[in-house]
């Protein structure tokens, strides 16, 4: 049997529930970018998409395969996909009225102003140092009045309450332990990664309302 899909209405009704009318309107408002969607990005973006906000750039370059299964938000049905389809298809079985523009490229020094301009928000969710270096150096260049949430330190198992949230600089973000890197023996894990996104995700909830 073929199932209904909910109004627009009905779901933003459903989804925004617990909040306050002002509230649903800023978070259905907002514009966020997300760079990188592995296990970072794509968990951000999933809970950001269940938490009502309206409006966001899925940016990756990369195809989904089978090693980004243990951590990342995809299935078997997306290997071989672009990372932003597969994810975009994902969050528009959440919300179908998400506006959502994906750009399948690789973020360069060259192409932050463009990649970023619309954003109100920037979330940072690469794995490697030197290209989380690469855009939070561009963004605090170009767009230093954007919030910029980052992460840094998510590796291995367990402690859980290692990993928190803290303000570095003006607009500037950083979520994670800190120190954790992915060395032998040490990898990256499905809860740990999603503890620092949620981490990341919560705040940008956080920017949005202006509750922080």
């Amino acid at each position: 049997m073929e199932k209904r899909i909910p109004s627009r209405e009905e779901l933003q009704k459903a989804l925004l529930a617990r909040c306050t009318r002002e509230e649903a309107e800023k978070l259905w408002k907002a514009e966020v970018a997300v760079a990188g969607l592995g296990g970072l990005g794509s968990n951000v973006a999933v809970f950001l998409t269940r938490a009502g906000v309206g409006h966001l750039h899925l940016i990756d370059f990369d195809k989904v395969d089978m090693t980004n299964l243990n951590r990342q938000h995809y299935f078997i049905s997306h290997l071989g996909m672009d990372k932003t389809e597969a994810l975009k298809e994902q969050l528009l079985q959440i919300n179908p009225w998400l506006d959502i523009e994906t750009s399948c490229e690789k973020v360069t020094e060259e192409n932050i102003p463009r990649l970023f301009q619309n954003a109100g928000i920037i979330c940072e969710a690469f794995d490697r140092p030197e290209n989380k270096a690469m855009l939070v150096n561009g963004c605090r260049e170009f767009f230093p009045e954007k919030p910029l949430v980052c992460a840094s330190g998510m590796g291995g198992f367990g402690r859980s309450n290692d990993i928190v949230t803290r303000q570095v600089g003006r607009n500037f973000y950083l979520c994670g332990d800190g120190t954790s890197g992915i060395e032998e023996g040490q990898g990256l894990a499905a809860p740990r990664v999603a503890l620092c996104a949620a981490h990341e995700a919560n705040l940008i909830l956080e920017l949005i309302l202006e509750k922080n």
